[in-house]
This record gives structure tokens, sequence and C-alpha cells, in this order.
């Protein structure tokens, strides 16, 4: 498993890059100021590296009860970045709405534009992640 120091490398990193490529992205889509879709992503990053470090350590102990190892298949790649962006999206989206000032209908089309976004970005920075930082091997048990 990983260390608790790697798994704050790790949401950081997470939030610094996609906050740097989110920001003017959602701003030119939305046609919204840079600053206030600044200041929804540094909410949603903010939260959501609270939420990434408690998700992942969650979904490793619950893969590592299933399955013996916290090594992911593709598919289970697929289901971590799935449930990890629903999760967020229920959290996120009375607070969108709220601050921007639009329906919940809006906010849940901006909320699924992120999450499409970040379901993506998820998948490709785990993996690379897990590439530059791999999974420390196993100690083996006492005795062997």
């Amino acid at each position: 498993m990983r260390s608790t120091s790697d798994r704050i490398r790790h949401a950081l990193s997470f939030e610094i890059i996609a906050l740097a490529l989110v920001t003017p992205l959602g701003a030119w889509i939305f046609g919204l100021p840079l600053g206030e879709i600044g200041l929804v992503a540094a909410v949603s990053a903010t939260v959501a590296t609270g939420w990434n470090y408690l998700y992942n350590l969650l979904f490793d102990h619950a893969l590592m009860r299933l399955t013996g190892h916290v090594r992911k298949s593709l598919a289970v790649r697929f289901l971590h970045a799935i449930l990890f962006e629903g999760g967020l999206l229920v959290v996120l989206l009375p607070f969108i709405a709220w601050y921007l000032g639009v329906s919940v209908i809006e906010a849940f089309v901006m909320d699924l534009s992120f999450a499409g976004f970040y379901l993506a970005y998820a998948f490709v920075f785990n993996w690379v992640y897990d590439l530059v930082f791999p999974v420390p091997a196993p100690l083996p048990a006492p005795g062997e």
C-alpha cells in the first residue's frame, strides 16, 4: 500500500495540475469570467483534495480486502474513476448553483462537464502516477 506522504503527494499534484488546466478551459467554454470559474475551481479542488485522499485510501483498503492486492486492472481503474467523480458531483452541485447564481440544471450541466474532464484526467493521471511512482512491493509476512 502507499504511504501517507505518497498519498499526500498524489492528491496535491493531481489538484494542482488539474487547476492549471480546468480554470482557463472552463472560463472559455462557459463564457464566464476567469475569476468566477477560478473560485469555483479552487473550492472544488479543495473539496476534491480531501475526497481524493479519503476515497483512494478507502478504495485501496477495499481492493486489498477483496483481492489481496492494490494493483488496478483497466476495468478497476475505470470503476475507480467513475465512483470518485460521481461522489464529487453530488457534493459540489449545490455550491456551483449557489455561487454562480444558476439553476440546478445549469449547474448540473456544468458539473457534468467538469466531471467529464476530470474523469478522463483522473484516469490518465492515476495511470501515469502509478508508472512514475509504483506501489511498493508488500513486505514479506513474518517468518517468510
